[in-house]
């Protein structure tokens, strides 16, 4: 029995135009696309390319927001995964400002009812929304919305241990860009205590026997406590670990003896934090506890220890000798960060700490957003560029000139990839 013809991708759920098409209406193979566009924009206009190309990402982002809501976990895991891409790749605060309660529906549906990479997932993109929104109501709507879900995460010690720490970064991160009030903010980073200090000496001094997965928790509940400290009123660090609503340095200093390296590095930098935190208004802000601490130091800057990794000693070692410079010497390694032509740099803990925390959440998005995104220009104190266009040396004015015809040519051929394909279905139902 001779077989019927095999429908293409094509032919799926497209009616069958053949039946009112006349001669004037038939494809012409011969059009270019080029010629099909004319009418509506030309393609050699450099701001006509650019907004073809800002609504070519603009479509793409409104298909992943679509899959937020399949039913398939996997499906909303890989949308949750390419929107955060895209939110990284690019600065977009209005789009993300008409749709923030939709994009915070969705990622509290993912923490709520999601397996452990899915909640790890949604807890990833959280941050990045209150990122984009930068300084504006919409951002304290999003911290709001999500932060109650975050805790209960965190807290919950039934959940997996990569997604409660995924959930103690985003926590980290929303409440630092958030500028909440100081209640707010000792709170959350009481509950942050509660969950590091697992990782406190037993009370007979041995110390605790956690995996991992749970040092890697512990380590983030106190980056993200380390975080939000940066945001402390000046001279309120005193009297909050002298009210015991901070932890004291003591029970900070036991985190050192760690067996986890994660867990040491993170302990030093908030150590080095509160230091230079407290010196601000007391320039002998515990000195018996500095010279006690420094030998600590010492030992962990100088350990040679064959049991641990070449590469962890050499982490441990780079970071306690910095750490060891500013409590003697009062001296921060001072780092310097090109992006663009313009250069930041970071000559404090508090400014390294955020700086981290934001590259974490950034990834290789970060040098775009310190250039474009204004409220993180603004925690830098970035001011802006003076950048006279005859400045530029000619062999860099000739570059600028050819990566603009290469993007102009590569947002033709798309739109001629495109307007070919949708013929080529006109052609075959013709």
């Amino acid at each position: 029995m001779p077989k019927g013809k095999r429908k293409g991708k094509s032919d799926r759920g497209r009616f069958d135009g053949s039946l009112h098409t006349s001669d004037d209406d038939s494809y012409n193979d011969n059009n270019s696309i080029i010629s099909n566009c004319s009418e509506n924009k030309s393609l050699e206009d450099g701001e006509d390319i650019e907004e073809f190309a800002q609504e070519q990402f603009e479509d793409k982002l409104v298909e992943m927001l679509d899959g937020l809501s399949q039913k398939s976990s996997q499906g909303r895991i890989n949308s949750i995964q390419l929107l955060r891409k895209a939110l990284i790749k690019k600065y977009v605060p209005n789009f993300v400002r008409e749709r923030h309660f939709t994009i915070c529906d969705s990622v509290e549906k993912s923490l709520k009812k999601g397996n452990g990479l899915e909640k790890s997932a949604a807890a990833e993109l959280a941050p990045l929304i209150t990122v984009q929104l930068g300084e504006e109501d919409a951002g304290e709507i999003v911290d709001k919305t999500l932060r109650p879900i975050l805790i209960t995460i965190a807290c919950d010690t039934s959940v997996n241990a990569t997604a409660r720490a995924k959930c103690c970064l985003a926590l980290g991160m929303m409440g630092f860009l958030s500028g909440r009030q100081l209640g707010d903010i000792l709170s959350l980073m009481q509950n942050l205590e509660g969950i590091f200090s697992g990782s406190y000496l037993k009370g007979d001094g041995s110390i605790p026997n956690i995996t991992p997965e749970v040092a890697n928790l512990h380590a983030a509940a106190l980056s993200a406590w380390t975080l939000l400290l940066t945001n402390m009123p000046p001279g309120s660090l005193t009297d909050l670990i002298s009210s015991k609503t901070l932890p004291s340095l003591d029970q900070l200093s036991e985190l050192l003896e760690s067996p986890h390296l994660e867990v040491r590095l993170t302990a030093g930098e908030a150590l080095a934090l509160i230091f230079e935190e407290g010196r601000k208004d007391n320039s002998d802000f515990a000195d018996d506890f500095a010279m006690y601490i420094s030998e600590t130091f010492k030992k962990l800057a100088t350990d040679s220890h064959k049991y641990r990794a070449k590469k962890d000693r050499k982490q441990q070692r780079a970071t306690f000798r910095d750490i060891l410079s500013f409590i003697e010497d009062d001296i921060v390694p001072e780092i310097q960060v090109k992006f663009g032509r313009e250069i930041l740099i970071l000559d404090t803990w508090a400014k390294r700490k955020q700086y981290e925390a934001l590259c974490n959440v950034l990834g290789p998005g970060i040098n775009l957003h310190l250039g474009e995104n204004d409220l993180l220009r603004d925690i830098f104190e970035i001011s802006a560029p003076i950048v006279q266009p005859h400045e530029a040396p000619a062999h860099a004015q000739q570059h600028m000139e050819r990566c603009r015809k290469r993007l102009i040519n590569a947002a033709a051929f798309k739109a001629r990839t495109i307007s070919r394909a949708k013929n080529r279905d006109k052609r075959s139902d013709f």
